[in-house]
């Protein structure tokens, strides 16, 4: 099939866009808000996008409170969602009135960062600590008006459970990320392979 992108006339029961562009990374963001309140959500439209220096970033659909606290407080967490808190990282999807803990919400205990404000999921493997780069708001394309906005950070701070390195390496086996696949589905790294470049 083909199908113009602009107009989104798949004519199928849902966009099948999201599902085309997986497995897609989570990325679990911790912020505080202006009162100090953890906030903790999913974002499935996250990735590195450079290695020297550290860069990530996530992409939200409008101004949420995650945003929002970036924004204000100039520092977040991203904490690894795995098989084992598939369900936690799920809850903390649901949405709440902003000043809601969703961490506390989820049953999730925080732990301190050594060098930015947010807390960290304690229970998760690997946890990365970033300073607020820019925000980035996409221009209304042919499709309409835009409220999606992109949000840099430099990871400046990285945690790794000690169990999930092997002989210098991370082994994915051990750390079972999940990602987002389309619709409400996920899938989990469980089988791993290398090829050499030529």
């Amino acid at each position: 099939m083909f199908y113009d992108a602009i107009t989104n006339a798949h004519g199928l029961r849902h966009d099948p866009f999201k599902a085309l562009v997986a497995p897609r990374p989570i990325g679990w963001i911790s912020t505080l808000d202006t009162n100090g309140v953890v906030n903790l959500a999913p974002y499935s439209y996250f990735n590195a996008v450079s290695d020297n220096p550290h860069i990530v970033f996530f992409s939200s659909v409008g101004p949420k409170d995650s945003a929002n606290n970036v924004e204000a407080r100039g520092e977040f967490v991203c904490s690894l969602a795995t098989w084992d808190l598939r369900e936690a990282m799920n809850a903390t999807a649901a949405e709440v009135e902003p000043g809601v803990d969703e961490m506390a919400l989820a049953g999730l205990e925080a732990a301190a960062s050594r060098m930015v404000a947010p807390p960290r999921v304690a229970a998760s493997p690997v946890a990365l600590e970033c300073k607020y780069l820019q925000t980035v708001t996409f221009p209304q394309t042919e499709g309409g008006p835009s409220s999606n906005l992109v949000v840099f950070g430099q990871v400046v701070g990285i945690h790794i459970d000690d169990a999930m390195i092997e002989d210098g390496m991370i082994n994915m086996d051990r750390l079972r990320p999940i990602a987002r696949l389309g619709y409400m589905d996920y899938t989990v790294v469980d089988t791993v392979f290398s090829l050499t470049r030529p």
